[in-house]
């Protein structure tokens, strides 16, 4: 796929194993899961590689999974064991890996490489289910601890070029990551939820500089807060809004999950607005 400028994506991880369990009501997980199995077809099938930012792995320094077998990391908790047992065997790309530090060097920004680590759910549990055959190399790489805004979008930027050489650059996160609210479940969406979304989908679909502005400065949105009282779970697309550069945004996916709205967004790409 050498010369095709990929899209850059935002996608929501669900719950844990989420799409490998029951869960009640039974369907809860099916509408995101039906839209993450369509992944491929925003890089016109299986790409080259995909480079995957989780909101699972904070860094003291951006840092790269440089495995080239990097196994899986189970890290949620009280789950039925059968999710301690999923397997998803994707490749790593230590020369992907490489370069990704190679791009950052080249724009200022340290990194680190990692050789231990597995691959956190945040990448494992969504990517399990839009590529099931594990026949596409994974690279991580680390969100920083500090979790600056501004940091991660330049990140983005710095890895923009990797779109024309067939990578798919994924955050992955959550649009809505308030556990108190998701935990207690129920039937009304919070309003917070709600406010967030719109103001995420609204940025998202500006021009490049005041996209970058208003993600620089999300915590000052209506819901913001209530809707993240951490940045993790929505920092994955400060990255990909990054490496989108002067391609549209828009909402991909839209779905009204455990109170909450979840949605995925994109850039670069055609972009059809799927709502639950």
């Amino acid at each position: 796929m050498a010369g095709d400028n990929l899209p850059t994506v935002f996608l929501p991880h669900g719950a844990g194993p989420c799409f490998f369990m029951d869960w009640q009501p039974a369907d809860t997980w099916n509408r995101m899961a039906d839209w993450l199995r369509r992944l491929p077809d925003l890089a016109g099938g299986v790409p080259r590689a995909v480079l995957v930012i989780s909101a699972h792995w904070e860094a003291a320094a951006f840092t790269v999974n440089a495995r080239a077998a990097p196994g899986l990391l189970y890290d949620y908790y009280g789950f039925p064991a059968h999710t301690y047992r999923l397997a998803w065997p994707a490749p790593g790309a230590p020369e992907l890996a490489e370069e990704v530090r190679d791009r950052l060097r080249g724009q200022g920004i340290g990194s680190e490489s990692e050789h231990e680590r597995g691959l956190d759910h945040g990448v494992f549990v969504p990517l399990k289910v839009a590529f099931p055959q594990a026949d596409v190399p994974v690279v991580q790489l680390s969100l920083r601890a500090g979790l600056d805004p501004e940091e991660h979008i330049a990140v983005g930027r710095a890895l923009t070029p990797l779109r024309r050489q067939g990578v798919l650059i994924v955050g992955s996160g959550m649009s809505y990551h308030n556990m108190r609210r998701l935990r207690r479940g129920g039937p009304a969406v919070d309003p917070a939820s709600e406010r967030f979304d719109a103001w995420l989908a609204e940025t998202v679909a500006l021009p490049r500089a005041e996209r970058e502005q208003r993600l620089a400065a999300w915590e000052r949105a209506p819901g913001a807060r209530n809707a993240h009282p951490s940045a993790e779970h929505l920092l994955p697309l400060h990255v990909a809004a990054g490496a989108g550069g002067d391609d549209t945004g828009g909402k991909a996916f839209e779905d009204r999950v455990l109170g909450s709205v979840q949605s995925a967004f994109v850039f670069g790409s055609p972009v059809s607005d799927q709502r639950a």
